[in-house]
């Protein structure tokens, strides 16, 4: 199996594209320290990856408090020995117009999404050097890092490209050590997280769901939106030996929605 005898941790594993994520690493041979705020969705995750006849550790953590960063790498590795892919995929958004963005909405977005990220990026690399055997971290950034205007809010972008600008610099820094970070740059995907996001826009417009999400995928070249298994699939290469000269890229996963 592609990743027979490594060690991932994935944050945001509970649901959407973390959870598809650590189900598509399980299945290739990982095991999984599955990471959630919501620690009832962790425990989901980690007996689902166990009921398939894998190996998995549930955590609860909070990514924008660092000593939550510190348990959970420490937890895994206590647990599995070792940790070899970090994916850092726990986010948070809503849909907000940039004149109704408050300074707690800025805050909590770059808590998680920016600051989480790096501190993130931060321990797992110091636990990879310390390993002498490299390793890879995989970030999940956005098409909004990268100015797509149809996103949630302006802070929620700034957040992302926040994510693809440490990933360059972390790739160039830690290249040294033969780790590889990559980020990726999902689409419209079919997540909690953006259904939310997509009910309150069209509240905002006084349109039907259905009417969103119609006008949603016609802006999409190819007229499908993401699966989550569409995101795990790109996070899985990047984690296989295939990936192993590719690092500081943001790859769009997005039907040709932006194509840059």
């Amino acid at each position: 199996m592609v990743l027979a005898e490594k060690i991932a941790l994935v944050t945001g594993a509970g649901r959407g594209m973390g959870r598809a994520i650590a189900l598509q690493y399980a299945q290739a041979g990982a095991a999984i320290a599955a990471v959630d705020v919501d620690g009832q969705t962790a425990q989901e995750t980690s007996a689902a990856i166990e009921a398939a006849g894998g190996r998995s550790l549930p955590i609860q953590a909070d990514v924008g408090e660092l000593a939550s960063i510190e348990r959970m790498v420490q937890q895994t590795v206590e647990t599995f020995g070792r940790l070899d892919v970090m994916v850092n995929n726990a986010g948070v958004t809503r849909y907000l117009n940039i004149m109704e963005v408050t300074e707690e909405d800025w805050d909590r977005i770059h808590r998680v999404n920016a600051k989480g990220v790096f501190f993130c990026m931060q321990r797992a690399a110091q636990q990879m050097i310390a390993q002498g055997q490299g390793g890879r971290i995989v970030n999940i950034a956005s098409i909004a890092g990268k100015g797509y205007a149809g996103t949630s809010n302006a802070a929620y972008a700034a957040s992302k490209g926040a994510v693809i600008a440490m990933t360059m610099i972390a790739a160039h820094q830690l290249g040294r050590y033969d780790i590889n970070v990559n980020a990726i740059c999902p689409g419209v995907t079919r997540t909690a997280m953006s259904q939310a996001s997509m009910v309150q826009r069209a509240e905002t417009l006084g349109v039907t769901v259905e009417e969103m999400e119609r006008r949603r995928l016609e802006t999409i070249p190819i007229r499908r939106a993401n699966d989550p298994e569409d995101i795990a699939a790109m996070a899985m290469f990047l984690a296989s030996p295939g990936a192993r000269n590719i690092t500081g890229q943001a790859f769009n996963v997005d039907g040709g929605l932006i194509m840059s």
